[in-house]
């Protein structure tokens, strides 16, 4: 893909994800136990990236896990975490995905810490495009962006390569 819908480079997707981490240790430092709770592919592949960020300037124990669910039909689907649900239990979690767009997603991926008691629950994305019709609310956003429902943001995490593109 070319530069034309190039709206953050590897570097800055990088910086995003550093500054991400620390701003998670800056409200978050007083914890013993912090959950990564990253959605599905991407979400969840920035989870991980977070989680070395964290590893390298946070006292706190951090675990990734991976939220499963399918973001096309939720409501048909199983929502279900990849660990027991007694992991997450008075823990706070952090509950992440690449891209905010209508806050749907997310949403429903609250599902699975609902019937277990846990402390806390704050959000991270990478790319925030406001488009909001859940009540959620990003507390952790790499990138906000104005953008028309019409338009694609995609997001690559997984190569050496990272990026973000408008389409």
């Amino acid at each position: 893909m070319g530069n034309k819908g190039l709206i953050l480079s590897d570097a800055q997707v990088r910086q995003k994800i550093k500054r991400i981490a620390y701003e998670i240790y800056e409200n978050n430092f007083q914890e013993k136990d912090i959950i990564l709770a990253g959605i599905q592919e991407q979400g969840y592949e920035l989870a991980r990236l977070l989680l070395e960020e964290l590893q390298q300037i946070a006292s706190f124990k951090t675990t990734l896990i991976g939220v499963r669910l399918d973001k096309f039909a939720p409501t048909q689907s199983e929502i279900s975490l990849d660990c027991d649900v007694s992991v997450v239990k008075n823990k706070c979690i952090i509950l992440i995905d690449d891209v905010m767009n209508t806050g749907r997603t997310m949403a429903y991926s609250l599902k699975p810490f609902l019937n277990v008691k846990v402390k806390k629950i704050e959000t991270a994305v990478l790319v925030n495009r406001s488009h909001t019709q859940f009540p959620i609310s990003i507390q952790y956003t790499g990138y906000e962006l104005a953008t028309t429902i019409k338009e694609h943001v995609e997001v690559q995490l997984e190569n050496d390569r990272k990026a973000v593109y408008l389409q």
